[in-house]
């Protein structure tokens, strides 16, 4: 299996225009080293989210992503916390 390729949405490039350096860095090396390779390491989500996957970025933030198979891409949606804060 080869990489994905990663895009983001609107909403995801604002959340992580929120981010400092460190942690810009932090989740382009786990874009590229983690979740390019192995999309489906993620959590899969259930209920609204249904269709997603949730990966851990830090102690409050998680990546919310969905997998295209078939054009072996992935779509970064959400970059921060789902948690109301």
């Amino acid at each position: 299996m080869g990489t994905y390729d990663i895009f983001f949405t609107k909403q995801a490039k604002k959340d992580i225009q929120l981010f400092d350096n460190k942690e810009k860095n932090k989740l382009k090396k786990i874009l590229i080293e983690t979740i390019s390779k192995n999309p489906f390491i993620g959590k899969k989500l259930i209920g609204d989210l249904a269709g997603n996957y949730s990966y851990r970025f830090n102690l409050k933030d998680r990546l919310i992503y969905s997998i295209d198979k078939e054009k072996n891409c992935i779509y970064i949606k959400r970059a921060r916390t789902h948690y109301g804060e």
